[in-house]
């Protein structure tokens, strides 16, 4: 479970955990190579929001909101577990979001989130634990 979704619901995160999160999961975007309308669908952000991505690239705080700390917090565990799963292989800890995979019905798990939304990064999440506790 990501360690931002152990936050009471009605428990903010401090302006500097939110700007240190932005920063986390916008350089995640870059090493997974995300185009903007991919990032936005990730944050549960309008389509192609490039002013708020921009804002959040900048250096600005996430907003306090339970679900795009909630996604944030499922984004980092879903790197975490591939960097776990394949410690020597860095080229498909980046590429593995975007690989069809036969788990997700030959989808790639970036499509799958995009379909489901949060849900979807659940979905992926709980496939990574999984695939670590075996």
């Amino acid at each position: 479970m990501p360690e931002f979704r152990n936050k009471q619901p009605n428990e903010s995160c401090s302006i500097d955990s939110r700007i240190r999160l932005a920063n986390l999961i916008m350089r995640l975007f870059e090493l997974w190579e995300l185009s903007s309308e991919d990032q936005s669908a990730m944050l549960g952000l309008s389509k192609n929001n490039q002013d708020t991505l921009n804002r959040y690239r900048n250096g600005e705080p996430f907003a306090n909101d339970s679900d795009l700390i909630d996604r944030a917090g499922y984004l980092l565990s879903i790197h975490k577990a591939l960097r776990i799963l394949y410690p020597r292989n860095r080229d498909l800890v980046y590429r593995w979001i975007k690989m069809p995979n036969k788990a997700f019905a030959n989808k790639s798990p970036l499509e799958v989130a995009k379909d489901k939304q949060i849900e979807g990064l659940t979905e992926i999440s709980l496939y990574l634990d999984s695939a670590l506790n075996c």
